[in-house]
């Protein structure tokens, strides 16, 4: 009997198999319908007027000027480009997931009377508007529907975010305008010292608190923050004290400037929750920014110096001389060949002497000492760029440190005591 039932069991699971196979094949390809637009032959760029009352019941009217979007209400102020061009989108491409009722008359289930979210646009002088209801619940989608319109239906409900902004977040939310490309000189001062940045034709300078060659990729980092960052939080429009912001005296300020114009922005103490008081120097509001702005303005001179010794590489150089216990030698390269031509000329070992060119250029300093070195033991010459340009750097030692510096700097750095082993090595090979 219990095989028999088995085989019944069997049998009412195939057979009902096979009826949802038929079932299945007898759906044309064409019936996987392309769900409905919500708002028919909207395109984004039409739409000139935005207004948004968010969850907490806040109001606010967007309107679009020339190529930009602007707030009229309750502030007049740049609207955010990117919110507003998420709500337009999605507007345009919003469909409905599916019908909930055709002839709804009460909507006040739905949270839809008053609705939770309301986001009205006006298109050519005709305004229409999405009402966002509660979620379901499953929580996948959410109620709306179209003001004036009985029919409820869904929509996704990570669209929630998207439509549910507050004035804040549809205003323009960065700490400064600057024209990135014309900031020729940028100043920091923190932990009482202030350094200074000039640029140098493409390249970056620093002329304080030392006369040093400026790391391009950290000079651009620091101004690409500042450029970047945006308010977290308006915690005053009109602040009368900034003292108790820890802005007066800031614990950093940046100056940026192009020509004779200038942004500054200076940082007071933390706010808490990864955030410190910030205010731009134009504007009396103070505002919250993300923690890291002020780590980045609070690194050391240093960390905004050149590592690299040498700017010439193993692949652009041509030409090497060292100067080594009062002798000179010096190496050319013709294709991918070297020749010894100093003291006296000779082939030369091709992979011993970019062995020689590999160690020096992967020289790095770690750090810097206000000093000039004296007596060196090694100084090497890389010409590049066909002869165009050269470095010359010497090495030597004082007491447990290794030192190395650049012709026409001011001070010295400090290198790892392995990578100058490597470049004696090197060099005792070419003997």
């Amino acid at each position: 009997m219990r095989g028999v039932r088995s085989l019944i069991v069997l049998l009412v699971i195939a057979i009902a198999l096979g009826w949802y196979a038929w079932h299945e094949s007898k759906q044309a390809p064409g019936d996987d319908k392309k769900q409905e637009k919500v708002f028919a032959d909207l395109h984004a760029e039409r739409i000139d007027r935005v207004a948004v009352k968010s969850e907490s019941g806040e109001r606010t009217s967007v309107e679009r000027k020339g190529s930009g979007w602007q707030l009229t209400q309750p502030l007049t102020v740049k609207a955010d480009e990117a919110e507003l061009s998420g709500i337009t989108s999605n507007l345009t491409s919003l469909e409905v997931q599916r019908v909930v009722d055709e002839q709804a008359s009460d909507f006040k289930q739905y949270a839809l009377d008053p609705a939770r979210i309301e986001v009205a646009f006006q298109v050519d002088g005709k305004e229409q508007k999405l009402l966002v209801g509660q979620k379901t619940p499953t929580g996948s989608d959410v109620y709306a529907r179209v003001a004036g319109k009985p029919r409820v239906f869904l929509i996704p409900a990570y669209l929630e975010a998207t439509f549910n902004r507050t004035t804040f977040d549809l205003r323009d939310k960065m700490v400064l305008a600057f024209d990135r490309d014309k900031i020729d000189h940028v100043d920091i001062t923190a932990n009482g010292q202030t350094l200074n940045l000039a640029k140098q034709g493409g390249d970056w300078k620093i002329t304080a608190p030392v006369d040093a060659r400026a790391d391009f990729g950290a000079v651009e980092g620091v101004i690409g923050r500042v450029n970047t960052t945006q308010m977290k939080k308006i915690v005053a429009t009109e602040a009368t004290d900034v003292k108790e912001f820890g802005l007066e005296p800031p614990v950093a300020t940046v100056r940026l400037g192009g020509g004779s114009t200038q942004a500054t922005l200076t940082i007071g103490k933390s706010a808490g929750e990864g955030a410190v008081y910030a205010k731009d120097a134009s504007r009396p509001m103070i505002f919250t920014v993300d923690a890291v702005v002020a780590d980045e303005l609070k690194k050391p001179a240093d960390d905004f110096r050149v590592k690299d010794l040498f700017d010439a590489r193993s692949f652009s150089t041509t030409r090497v001389e060292v100067s080594r216990a009062g002798q000179v030698v010096a190496y050319e390269k013709s294709g991918d060949k070297w020749k010894q031509v100093t003291p006296t000329p000779k082939e030369a070992d091709a992979a011993k002497v970019d062995a020689l060119v590999g160690a020096v250029t992967a020289v790095r300093a770690s750090s810097f000492v206000d000093t000039n070195l004296e007596n060196p033991e090694v100084s090497v010459v890389l010409k590049y760029e066909d002869g165009k340009k050269e470095d010359h750097v010497s090495f030597g030692k004082r007491g447990a440190d290794v030192l190395a510096q650049r012709q026409g700097d001011k001070s010295s750095a400090r290198i790892d005591a392995a990578a100058y082993d490597a470049v004696t090595k090197a060099l005792d090979a070419l003997k």
